[in-house]
């Protein structure tokens, strides 16, 4: 356990900071898995807003920007796909 009050702040701040992330992470997976889960013009409408989503993870460290990368290329082809 930290003995010094820094030490201690750091880990409270670590703590909020985890919860935090897996929350925008949790939230992006579901989002992801009900794009997916649509189909046609519909599909093509909400995928900017879940490419968004995984932006913001990557620029925030949550995941690396390749997989964000590769996130966003999939489920562009099926959008795409979809659309036409």
């Amino acid at each position: 356990m930290a003995n010094h009050s820094a030490t201690k702040k750091d880990a409270r701040q670590a703590a909020k900071r985890t919860i935090r992330n897996k929350y925008y992470g949790k939230t992006t997976r579901n989002a992801i898995r009900n794009l997916k889960a649509t189909e046609g013009k519909e599909m093509a409408e909400k995928f900017p807003d879940v490419a968004s989503m995984i932006d913001k993870l990557a620029k925030r460290n949550i995941i690396h920007k390749n997989k964000a990368a590769n996130l966003k290329s999939k489920l562009a082809k099926k959008a795409n796909a979809a659309k036409a």
